[in-house]
């Protein structure tokens, strides 16, 4: 690669690694997740390992964070608080051991673990056991003087105590400070019933409260501090393990994180951590690893230190929520119900314990909101059982070529024409008779009792059908009687069943024009719109070649379901199968003169529980007189038929000055219409 071309490279991931680096350690508004920072922090130091003579000499790689801020006192650090390596799996971690263990030949070493805190370090100095300053780590070398947020919080201890040695004159403790689960919980609710800002995660609750100019606002949140080491202590306190220590520091009256454990093989150490991941959940605090130390303080100052971090201890982090890749191919895929859903083909990542090469970008919306190309370098999010999703772009790493992408005019599967109306986020196939990917649904809805009720053609028959390449469409159901030996040698079908079919078909061929209306399976039109359609177009003809002004006339019709159907009849496909099963010998009786229907057009409504009759019932009566039945309450409610144990529509009945029917009343009304239950 060209010296120019590689440190270009560098001076991207380094300008991008300062920017995160200012918001999550200065701002504490960390933009990008743990993992993506880890990614890119990677990729620095892989490409600073292969040109070594090409490091630039402002390199992240060398230091720990951003500088402070200026609202509060600056204060350098005696000792430097450096950060951690991280390991990522199994083979890093036993990687890491072998290092140790090579350094230290012919010791014995043990690994003090303990819970990677999720919160924000800071160090506490104590004189003569009084607490005198609290500082967060800053930039490492330098950080802030937080001393009066310090005191605030609960479980610190603000004078040390101990009934067992005595107490140092100088004691520096380094620890953690976040926000218990519980405590975040609380105080995020009571942000959200006061109409203030609720934080994102219990880390930023407590970095957003310890940097709080006021100090009674500190004092207002849940905060705790959890010790992890000791940086400094006059006269030395004469401990030799890391595990001592921490327990020291209990008996001066500090909390240390939930779980350590002290273990005598890098074997165990992978046992605790597989350990830690199952009871994750179940802690008091959030975690994103562990910690592995060398236990003994003697090996530690063997061992020493790199540039940023020490070399006898490591951050093992769980499988990352977060990982980056690259986006190598956008498909369209054709739901059963027509819907067209976008999927992301990506360079397989692994990320939240899997590897994932596929990503729903669920609709042309979402894609546009994204921005994201074929090329394009992504950020994969998946915690637990989460589907993965793309978090976000990165515009910086696109490819000069990459192009927008656009919603296919034609569907992949069946070249139908896709159609979106305004307003609508989801796109569709408009051929959803003849449509492969939506056959099986179109012949189950077809089929189905209000449709076309085909009896005793089930799903097991129709996978059966489609298994043996009967079933292309639904214009096929008409022509399986030429099938018969076919269908004969089908597992468990029988004569008599086999008969029974071409019986059930045959019958079917004599039904309304509503009916074969519904079962086409218009987007939008369910039993009641394809009533109203066929009084009002009164021929298939009619409603093929209505536009879609004189659709939305139709009662019942609106805007965006004019469209559905329109474009359902513009769709060639569709027309061949309807074509089909006219010639099959589906028919209907002609139409009458049509005659004004006395509910024509009043909207009504059945709440509560009927005695005499089931809903079903009560809106076929009603439909039947030309009333469509609603399911609320409004003005232009004309009637409201009110059951047992009716609820709030009736009290918004009652608000709204609309008449109001018992059953009994319903009934003797319908029968004055020559509606019964008989019929």
């Amino acid at each position: 690669m060209a010296t120019t071309s590689v440190i270009e490279q560098m001076r991207q991931l380094i300008q991008l690694i300062a920017k995160h680096n200012h918001a999550y350690y200065v701002m504490d508004q960390p933009t990008i997740s743990d993992s993506e920072y880890d990614h890119l922090f990677h990729q620095l130091k892989a490409l600073e390992e292969q040109y070594p003579d090409l490091v630039q000499s402002d390199s992240p790689t060398t230091k720990v964070g951003g500088q402070a801020l200026s609202k509060f006192q600056s204060v350098t650090h005696v000792v430097p608080m450096l950060s951690l390596g991280n390991v990522f799996n199994q083979e890093d971690l036993f990687a890491f051991a072998r290092r140790v263990e090579e350094r230290l030949p012919n010791q014995k070493v043990q690994y003090e673990v303990e819970l990677k805190l999720d919160g924000l370090a800071i160090s506490l100095w104590y004189e003569n056991g009084v607490l005198i300053r609290g500082v967060t780590r800053g930039d490492g070398e330098t950080g802030e003087d937080i001393t009066q947020n310090v005191k605030t919080i609960r479980n610190l201890p603000k004078v040390l105590h101990s009934d067992h040695f005595e107490i140092p004159r100088l004691l520096e403790v380094r620890g953690e400070v976040l926000m218990p689960k519980s405590g975040f919980e609380k105080l995020n609710a009571e942000q959200e019933a006061k109409g203030d800002k609720t934080f994102a995660n219990p880390r930023n609750a407590a970095a957003g409260s310890l940097r709080q100019l006021d100090p009674n606002i500190a004092a207002a949140r849940p905060l705790a501090f959890y010790a992890y080491g000791i940086a400094q202590c006059e006269p030395n306190h004469g401990l030799t393990t890391m595990h001592d220590s921490l327990q020291w520091l209990t008996k001066l009256g500090f909390e240390i994180a939930e779980r350590q454990y002290l273990c005598n093989s890098i074997q165990e150490v992978q046992q605790r951590y597989e350990q830690i991941q199952q009871e994750r959940s179940d802690l008091q605090v959030e975690i994103d690893g562990m910690v592995v130390k060398v236990d003994d303080l003697k090996q530690q100052q063997q061992l020493g230190f790199l540039s940023r971090e020490p070399r006898w201890a490591t951050a093992y982090k769980f499988p990352a929520q977060a990982a980056l890749t690259t986006v190598d191919q956008i498909d369209w895929q054709v739901g059963r119900t027509g819907t067209l859903t976008p999927v992301a083909r990506l360079n397989p990542v692994f990320v939240g314990g899997v590897t994932v090469s596929n990503v729903t970008l669920h609709n042309i919306g979402e894609i546009h909101r994204l921005d994201v190309r074929v090329g394009d370098t992504v950020s994969v999010y998946r915690t637990g059982d989460v589907i993965p999703k793309v978090e976000k772009v990165w515009p910086e790493f696109r490819p000069v070529d990459a192009e927008v992408v656009h919603l296919p005019e034609s569907c992949p599967v069946c070249a139908s024409p896709v159609v979106m109306p305004e307003g609508e986020a989801l796109a569709r196939c408009s051929g959803g008779l003849y449509c492969a990917a939506q056959r099986i649904e179109a012949i189950r809805h077809f089929v189905s009792r209000k449709a076309l009720d085909i009896e005793g053609l089930g799903d097991r028959w129709v996978e059966s059908l489609l298994h043996l390449d009967l079933l292309k469409d639904v214009a096929d159901i008409y022509h399986l009687h030429e099938h018969r030996e076919t269908l004969l040698g089908i597992e468990k079908m029988g004569e008599k069943s086999v008969q029974n079919l071409i019986d059930a078909i045959e019958a079917s061929k004599k039904t309304t024009l509503a009916r074969f209306i519904y079962a086409l399976g218009i987007r939008g039109v369910g039993e009641t719109t394809a009533r109203m359609l066929a009084n009002t177009f009164q021929t298939l003809e009619a409603l093929k070649s209505a536009d879609v002004e004189a659709l939305k006339k139709t009662p019942d019709v609106g805007d965006i379901t004019a469209e559905w159907i329109a474009d359902f009849f513009l769709a060639p496909h569709n027309i061949e199968v309807l074509d089909r099963l006219i010639a099959a010998g589906i028919h209907w009786d002609a139409p009458t003169a049509p005659t004004r229907q006395p509910l024509n057009g009043e909207s009504w409504v059945l709440t509560g529980t009927l005695e005499q009759m089931t809903r079903d019932q009560a809106t076929q009566m009603l439909q039947a007189l030309g009333a469509r039945v609603s399911g609320s309450v409004s003005s232009k409610t004309k009637c409201v038929v009110a059951g047992e144990k009716a609820g709030s529509k009736l009290e918004k009945a009652a608000k709204l000055g609309i008449a109001v029917m018992n059953e009994t009343d319903f009934l003797s009304l319908m029968a004055s219409y020559g509606q019964t239950l008989s019929e």
